[in-house]
């Protein structure tokens, strides 16, 4: 596929066949992956790919404690959801909901975690929340389910099950010394991909100069 046309067709997919997934097919997303950009090359990033029914079962289990209290909050709107006009938001909420409640369903779950020695964040006394040390992880976890689109499969990141780390690791037999980055579900999509993701203008993405300062014409 054309580059523009994966990114901009790599949509958060909630609807997955039950046909499984070849691990080679697999494969292909995960040397996308390993290209990520990371701090000083350390490559802290590993992925684990989970197609255990039982271990999918207990990951569900998990993700609906955390779910079913945001759901409940974003429905009594204590959570922003869309930042744009003619978002849906109970359209929205009930994909989200059938999602986490076909967990186990879904063909495979790649949990991502990282080492945290390869992770170095220059935030953390920044008096607010850190999110630098993300940097050397997400662009990996992102080139993941960039390459996930490019060979026709849908992926839906997800962190909830980060609240549930120690249960996690035991579970998946991840070592000390590593974290739970996010889970991220993938399968052969059930209604296709969309022709292009609503977004906002690309003139809202950016300034020139200072923030909110836009380029001449």
């Amino acid at each position: 596929m054309e580059f523009y046309d994966v990114v901009s067709t790599a949509w958060t997919n909630r609807f997955y066949k039950k046909e499984p997934v070849d691990l080679a097919v697999l494969e292909k997303a995960f040397d996308a992956a390993r290209f990520g950009p990371q701090g000083g090359n350390r490559q802290p990033v590993h992925f684990i790919v989970v197609t255990d029914p039982a271990v999918k079962a207990k990951l569900k289990e998990w993700y609906l404690v955390p779910w079913n209290e945001y759901l409940d909050n974003a429905r009594k709107a204590d959570i922003a959801i869309g930042g744009q006009a003619g978002f849906e938001v109970p359209e929205y909420l009930k994909k989200a909901d059938d999602f986490a409640n076909e967990l186990d369903e879904i063909p495979v779950l790649v949990v991502a975690v990282a080492e945290l020695a390869g992770l170095h964040p220059t935030d953390l006394d920044s008096g607010r929340l850190s999110i630098v040390g993300g940097g050397s992880v997400y662009p990996s976890i992102q080139n993941f389910l960039l390459g996930l689109r490019n060979v026709g499969l849908g992926g839906a990141l997800t962190t909830l099950l980060c609240h549930y780390e120690a249960e996690v690791k035991e579970l998946l037999d991840i070592p000390d010394g590593y974290i739970t980055a996010a889970t991220i579900a993938v399968g052969w999509p059930s209604k296709g991909f969309p022709k292009k993701l609503s977004r906002k203008p690309v003139s809202e993405y950016y300034s020139v100069g200072k923030f909110g300062q836009k380029a001449e014409a």
